[in-house]
């Protein structure tokens, strides 16, 4: 997998975000493909993937990505980005392109797509709804109020607002747990969520990727996630993966396929 990934010049998630399940998906032949560069604008402080100055999007790339997911004979592809703040569009272009490649090249493919929040730009959604992806994913990470620690460059309602413009399409957000969030806060960001018409929904526990990302204030009991998980259901989520490992594209298939 790695490989291939090399050889194609492509990046993942998997491994710029350091996932800890990544060993385990390369194996199974699955990854989130990262594009638009491993250089992110922003400086999110639970995030070890590269922050500075990203060179500008390789045209190739799209179609890069529809030959390494034809070669690899999937039926299901996550697609996300570092986010670009430094483009008109946000990339929203670049990832309309992607998934047009991927229709092209591999028709009936599930595409996925977890999108930063393109600074609140409608324009720039609409443009990848066009596209046609089966999943609209974007996450909020964590509770309104750790926002300006955690995220200082993303807003929480610009967030939500972005999910609930999806236009009728299938949404999916995620959650990190342990970084000083409450029960009472999360439970109010479910409603939120729900309220955004969000059906899909990933609780993980947030693991420090490097000593200069934010240390992990609380490691959550896996029975917590279960009762967590639950109480997601009960309040009208569709579908909700919560344990420890869980992150927002692990076996995402699976979260949109029953």
């Amino acid at each position: 997998m790695k490989t291939g990934l090399r050889g194609a010049g492509l990046h993942s998630v998997c491994e710029e975000a350091r996932c800890p399940n990544r060993t385990r998906c390369f194996a199974r032949g699955t990854a989130a493909f990262l594009l638009l560069g491993d250089t992110c604008t922003r400086d999110c402080a639970f995030c070890a993937i590269r922050h500075g100055v990203p060179r500008p999007p390789d045209p190739g790339e799209p179609d890069a990505v529809a030959d390494r997911v034809a070669a690899l004979g999937l039926d299901y592809v996550v697609l996300t980005s570092v986010t670009r703040d430094d483009l008109p569009d946000g990339g929203a272009e670049h990832f309309a392109l992607a998934i047009a490649a991927l229709h092209a090249r591999c028709p009936g493919v599930g595409v996925e797509v977890l999108i930063p929040d393109f600074q609140g730009s409608g324009e720039a959604l609409a443009r990848v709804l066009a596209a046609g992806p089966t999943v609209l994913n974007h996450n909020l990470e964590t509770v309104p109020r750790l926002y300006p620690v955690v995220r200082p460059s993303a807003d929480y309602r610009r967030s939500l607002e972005l999910l609930r413009r999806a236009g009728g399409l299938p949404t999916k957000s995620g959650l990190m747990l342990g970084l000083g969030e409450t029960h009472e806060e999360l439970q109010r960001v479910f409603g939120d969520l729900l309220g955004a018409g969000v059906e899909r929904l990933t609780l993980g526990q947030y693991l420090r990727p490097t000593r200069r990302q934010l240390p992990v204030r609380r490691y959550l009991h896996p029975e917590e996630f279960e009762v967590l998980g639950a109480q997601a259901r009960s309040m009208g989520f569709r579908e909700v993966k919560s344990a420890p490992l869980v992150r927002s594209s692990f076996e995402a298939k699976s979260t949109y396929s029953r």
